[in-house]
């Protein structure tokens, strides 16, 4: 009976694991990868390559050369003068002077980077002011020492008096005698300004002062000194106001060229005064020697009787 059991129980066993085995599933094949067809390879056409351009660099702003840099002074304000009427001129004196700038007290207005006489010829040449010639021909006669501003000059005429001519020479070769040419222009030459001025008497205000007319540049021509140009004073006083003066005593100093002149910062020596003849301190004395003292003494005596005639306004 026990055997029975037995086998019973082993013929299923068996049938249960046949019939597993024909259920049982066949392992998956991994899928076959595509086949790869590689694309044809196009060549690019060459490009022609542009050279490339080298890139500037940065100007670097230059750094600030100490603490007070000269430069022009736009906001400046010139010292103003005080109207004048015609009718309260009681007394008038016309003088006039001239500053030598081989003196030290005016040396300054040749300073390298600072010379008037640059600035003139600059305003002149920008038409910023009028130069006016120092010869009048309007009378059919010339008039070599004429200072009424009646012939206005042009730029190029007021360059070409301020350059002057070469002295023609003859060619010791041929014997050709060579036409004046201009000559290069040089601001060292121009070692004297002469100043007109008038000392007036304003009976409004009870004062006695002087105010200058016109500027002259003046540099030697033939052996003697004689004005380039004329500039009239007032036309000029807005642009010298903005230019700064070189101070030795001062690099930080705010003085313009206007200052210098309306504040009689110069040193200076009368040539001439109105007199009938029209002619100056040299003219009169009919002499020309450098060393002659006389024109000093005549100088001295102008200047004494303009300070005489304000001293004698006035009583204790």
């Amino acid at each position: 009976m026990m055997k029975k059991v037995l086998y019973t129980v082993l013929i299923l066993f068996l049938c249960s694991a046949s019939f597993a085995q024909r259920n049982k599933k066949p392992a998956a094949k991994p899928a076959a990868k595509p086949a790869v067809v590689q694309a044809p390879v196009v060549t690019a056409p060459p490009v022609p390559l542009e050279p490339v351009s080298k890139v500037n660099k940065k100007i670097k702003t230059p750094p600030k050369d100490g603490y007070s840099v000269r430069a022009d002074v736009d906001s400046n304000v010139m010292v103003p003068y005080a109207d004048v009427r015609e009718e309260d001129v009681y007394y008038a004196k016309r003088i006039w002077r001239e500053i030598d700038l081989r003196d030290t007290i005016n040396s300054v207005l040749k300073a390298e980077n600072a010379k008037l006489i640059d600035i003139l010829l600059e305003a002149v040449s920008n038409e910023e002011l009028t130069a006016y010639s120092p010869k009048d021909t309007t009378a059919g006669k010339l008039l070599e020492d004429n200072d009424s501003f009646r012939i206005a000059l042009t730029a190029k005429q007021a360059s070409e008096a301020a350059r002057g001519l070469t002295e023609g020479g003859a060619d010791p070769t041929t014997g050709k005698v060579a036409e004046p040419t201009l000559r290069k222009l040089r601001s060292d030459e121009f070692l004297k300004f002469r100043i007109k001025e008038d000392w007036i008497l304003d009976i409004k205000r009870s004062i006695f002062e002087p105010r200058i007319i016109g500027l002259a540049p003046m540099k030697m021509v033939e052996g003697n000194w004689q004005p380039v140009f004329w500039i009239y004073y007032d036309d000029a006083r807005e642009l010298l106001s903005k230019k700064r003066l070189t101070n030795p005593l001062n690099d930080a100093s705010q003085l313009t060229f206007d200052d210098f002149f309306v504040r009689r910062l110069f040193s200076s020596y009368i040539v001439k005064e109105t007199n009938p003849a029209n002619k100056n301190i040299v003219d009169i004395l009919g002499q020309t020697d450098p060393k002659d003292t006389r024109k000093l003494y005549e100088s001295e005596r102008i200047k004494k009787s303009i300070s005489d005639y304000e001293q004698s306004l006035w009583e204790y």
